[in-house]
């Protein structure tokens, strides 16, 4: 059991690792290909979009780093294990977003009131340039979001919602630049970086609450929680459960609970119901760290609840 538990352990964290180098593989192409078509067009949106590109680069980078930090197994200092360093990483990067949200938001509001001049003959490699970073926005988002429902990271999970506004952002950079070509108003652009920005601060919001409250120790989600009583209650053997406490640690939950059990049965009987409790919990929301203590039926406390 342990030996099939370690193989799964480290096949989740080798899928995490190779989604992450994926996504900091993605991210060094486009940013690239993104910052020489700004230059060359001299667009303001193609430039946001270049800097959002970079923003999800570093995150990605530290996406890369802290899911092998979090996969590094419990020590004497980190009893628990380092999985909170997926959701830390997940709170940095939400307000690294919002930081080139300000930036492209006052570059764009200036272009817009001082008016610039736009490249429009040369903006064909601009529209060519983003349809493929759309593109491959979607391929490489909907890869790392399968990685990341399949091991539960938070890291990798908030890493595929970046590269989902990325393809959204890539999509709208496209629009505004055919609108540009066809009517010759360099207008149009800075509009578009604005509601570019609107659009990547409300999607960095999000991630920071997200994360946050994952810090904070905040209970699993209602639906998991239900998923575990459902466990318990099936159990005839329980005469009840209570001290139910839920937590994520990065991709891990971990799950603690009383369960009360007659008074006369042996200190086996109790422990076997326990561990085959512990072991349906930790296979229905794996991976999960399940501990349940063992209370005896006290009829006293019965009547006196009553």
């Amino acid at each position: 059991m342990l030996r099939e538990r370690g193989a799964e352990t480290a096949e989740l964290s080798r899928d995490k690792r190779h989604a992450a180098a994926a996504s900091v593989a993605f991210n060094v192409l486009v940013s690239l290909l993104k910052l020489v078509a700004a230059l060359v067009t001299g667009s303001v949106s193609l430039l946001s979009d270049a800097v959002h590109s970079f923003t999800d680069l570093i995150a990605s980078s530290l996406t890369f780093v802290s899911v092998r930090v979090a996969a590094a197994p419990p020590d004497e200092d980190h009893p628990f294990g380092h999985g909170k360093i997926e959701s830390l990483t997940g709170f940095g990067e939400g307000i690294m977003v919002l930081a080139a949200v300000i930036l492209i938001a006052v570059e764009a509001v200036k272009r817009l009131m001082n008016g610039h001049e736009l490249g429009i003959p040369r903006l064909s490699f601009g529209l060519g340039a983003t349809f493929f970073c759309s593109l491959a926005a979607l391929g490489t988002s909907l890869y790392v979001l399968s990685v990341a429902k399949k091991t539960s990271s938070p890291a990798l999970t908030v890493n595929a919602n970046h590269l989902r506004i990325d393809f959204i952002t890539s999509l709208g950079v496209f629009a505004g630049l055919s609108i540009t070509k066809i009517t010759g108003q360099p207008a149009v652009d800075p509009v578009i970086a604005i509601g570019l920005a609107l659009w990547m601060s409300y999607g960095a919001i999000r991630l920071c609450t997200t994360a946050f409250q994952e810090l904070l120790d905040h209970r699993l989600p209602e639906e998991e929680i239900a998923r575990i009583c459902a466990i318990l209650d099936s159990d005839k053997r329980l005469l009840s459960y209570h001290r139910l406490r839920t937590r994520r640690s990065g991709s891990v939950r971990n799950i603690d609970l009383h369960i009360v059990l007659p008074r006369e049965w042996t200190v086996v009987d109790a422990h076997q119901v326990a561990d085959e409790l512990e072991k349906r919990i930790m296979e229905d929301m794996a991976p999960a760290e399940v501990v349940i203590h063992v209370d005896p039926f006290d009829e006293g406390k019965v009547r006196a609840s009553g």
